[in-house]
């Protein structure tokens, strides 16, 4: 099954780069991960002030420019995980979720993992 994991948390966090040792973990992290076949597709996202949103309310659309104050939380990144269980991709979550406590005192942030609804192509 694969599973859509994005990671949520202050936009502040995006002002700094995160600590070296952070990305050296995440770099080895990422790579066995992709070699293990688990990680099929990971990436960051740009401050929410150079995005938009589109909301569809009372039949109209309304275009509203970033960055999203009322946000107090934004998603910075984002994976796509490959997994047999539930239990593994909550394993690979939570690794990477303990990656950002050890080498990143103070961060908060939580990531959230929702299986993707997979359809088979019509005949």
């Amino acid at each position: 099954m694969k599973y859509l994991t994005f990671m949520r948390s202050s936009e502040s966090y995006r002002a700094t780069l995160p600590p070296p040792a952070l990305m050296q973990a995440m770099g080895q992290f990422v790579e066995r991960s992709f070699k293990d076949g688990v990680l099929v597709d990971t990436g960051g996202l740009l401050p929410s002030k150079e995005g938009f949103r589109i909301r569809l309310a009372n039949g109209k659309l309304a275009v509203t420019d970033g960055p999203f104050s009322e946000a107090k939380e934004v998603i910075g990144g984002w994976a796509v995980l490959k997994t047999a269980t539930r239990a593994e991709a909550l394993a690979v979550a939570t690794e990477f979720m303990e990656l950002h406590r050890k080498h990143w005192p103070g961060f908060e942030g939580e990531c959230e993992v929702r299986p993707i609804e997979e359809y088979e192509p019509a005949p």
